[in-house]
């Protein structure tokens, strides 16, 4: 017997549809037109060790290397990843996914996520995120949206915590990544934390919350 009050149904996967916002571009992976661009933003001077230090995959060695495995991403659904590209210059800067993709329990996962130095802590990036929440709580009604990092990632926490997920709990020596334990911190957001969320997200998006040298007024957090 179903709970009291529980609207249950199973909601659809995501597609390979764009997600197109004010200043980013989340489109679907293509292996021949962001290898070079992506490897050169990625593999930069300015992209230091800690870039890749939490990832599963990389730091390349050339951008072919790199290219071989958008090709194997091209092709999978779970994770579904997306190109991130900033409007302006139409350049390939991030790469996101959902993943662990639960359509009967409508549970999905944010993550795979990887910013290039110039796209970290800018107001593009929090767009993209802004962009993939009210995609997968919005559009397509799933009930909770995870974000998971290594437990010793201070960045991805903190930037877990900004964009509005609660933190949940640590599996300890839930992985082995580049040969170094992983305790995994969990975090999500429920589609009951939602619509104060979305409001935050598109009160701090508007123009009116930057000044005309581009810096914000109110920060992400207090409109929370």
């Amino acid at each position: 017997m179903q709970e009291p009050g529980l609207d249950w149904k199973p909601v659809e996967s995501p597609s390979r549809a764009p997600l197109g916002g004010e200043r980013v571009l989340l489109r679907p992976v293509d292996a021949s037109a962001d290898a070079e661009p992506f490897f050169a933003a990625t593999h930069s001077p300015a992209a230091e060790e800690s870039l890749w230090r939490y990832m599963f995959d990389g730091p390349y060695k050339d951008a072919a290397e790199m290219r071989q495995v958008m090709e194997w991403v091209e092709a999978t659904d779970d994770p579904l990843f997306f190109t991130i590209v900033r409007l302006a210059d139409q350049r390939p800067l991030g790469r996101a996914a959902y993943m662990r993709i639960e359509p009967h329990h409508r549970v999905i996962e944010i993550g795979g996520i990887l910013f290039a130095p110039e796209l970290q802590r800018t107001v593009a990036a929090t767009e993209a995120i802004y962009l993939m929440l009210r995609h997968a709580l919005d559009d397509l009604g799933y009930r909770r949206v995870e974000w998971k990092c290594d437990a010793k990632n201070e960045a991805s926490r903190r930037a877990a915590a900004r964009f509005g997920f609660t933190y949940e709990g640590t599996f300890r020596q839930h992985m082995v990544i580049k040969g170094r334990n992983r305790d995994t911190a969990w975090f999500a957001i429920t589609d009951g934390d939602w619509p104060h969320l979305r409001t935050a997200f598109q009160a701090w998006l508007a123009p009116e919350n930057f000044d005309a040298r581009g810096r914000q007024r109110r920060r992400l957090g207090e409109l929370r």
